[in-house]
């Protein structure tokens, strides 16, 4: 980051003479270690323990991280099944100026989490809505990478079954091929990886550089980097264990040629199909605009 703000948004942010943390009324996401508790920093700490009440995805996991550093305080579950009954009571207490901490069992909220349903409700509002900034495990594994850091595409989890999953990098490489070029993390879980990494190498090419970071903070910290084939033909056997990211470098530089795109529709509309179906199988094969495509099928398809 090369610009600093002039003015911190939130005078309250910044620590008093005495070493402590003020916390403001409202809603505040709250980023909490991914591993190594350790990581939890002195203004999230303050923010905890000044709150009138934790949202948190699991009790038992947040427990366990206020019991370590003493902080009693009120823990609401708020997850993935619960975040529409639970939004509307959070609501009320914030319009009567509660402070409410939110935090996810592990990294910053939201990033795959619950919570957005909350804090766009919050905003929509009007609430306050304030984040004490903290671990975050794409993040970090992008950094760990060694591929290019920016810009990057975040994905979170691929679907689970092998057709949608397969739907979805098809769309990231008609993407590609239509001029993005950025890495991509996603996050997988150990029993998938093997899989996920095959279906990445078939749909973006096993030669693609990548990585996959595991256990990240953790004693047994791993970043294991490579092209997607080889990473896929290690974790087809070896087994993953605890979160897992995986990040895969930018596609190289790959622009289908005028020539190719009228010999493409030379062949659509020589098999007899319209104008139209012939540019929307074209731009589809090959990644570029359907405007575009269309534009020159037209071209093409005068007498």
């Amino acid at each position: 980051m090369t610009e600093l703000a002039s003015d911190p948004p939130d005078p309250g942010g910044e620590p008093t003479p005495s070493g402590t943390f003020p916390v403001e009324p409202g809603l505040t996401l709250v980023a909490t270690p991914i591993g190594n508790l350790g990581d939890l920093s002195p203004r999230a700490l303050a923010t905890l323990r000044g709150a009138d009440a934790v949202l948190c995805e699991d009790t038992r996991v947040t427990g366990a991280l206020l019991a370590r550093h003493g902080v009693s305080v009120a823990m609401v579950p708020l997850h993935e099944h619960n975040e529409d009954d639970q939004t509307p009571k959070v609501l009320a207490r914030l319009r009567g100026g509660a402070k409410v901490a939110l935090v996810s069992d592990a990294g910053t909220p939201l990033v795959s989490d619950p919570g957005f349903r909350l804090v766009r409700a919050a905003i929509a509002e009007g609430l306050p809505v304030h984040a004490v900034p903290g671990p975050n495990a794409a993040v970090m594994a992008l950094t760990l990478s060694g591929l290019p850091p920016h810009p990057f595409l975040f994905l979170g989890f691929l679907p689970p079954k092998a057709g949608p999953r397969a739907a979805e990098i098809a769309r990231l490489r008609a993407l590609e091929r239509a001029g993005l070029s950025a890495a991509a993390i996603f996050y997988e879980a150990p029993h998938r990886l093997g899989g996920t990494l095959a279906a990445l190498a078939e749909g973006l090419g096993g030669d693609r550089p990548a990585a996959v970071a595991r256990e990240l903070t953790k004693r047994f910290e791993e970043v294991r980097r490579g092209s997607l084939a080889a990473l896929a033909a290690h974790y087809a056997t070896a087994e993953a264990r605890g979160e897992i990211c995986i990040v895969v470098g930018p596609a190289p530089e790959e622009r289908s040629s005028a020539e190719e795109l009228e010999t493409r529709l030379r062949d659509a509309l020589a098999a007899g199909m319209s104008v139209r179906d012939a540019a929307a199988a074209v731009a589809e094969a090959t990644g570029l605009p359907r405007k575009q495509v269309y534009a020159r099928a037209l071209e093409l398809g005068r007498p």
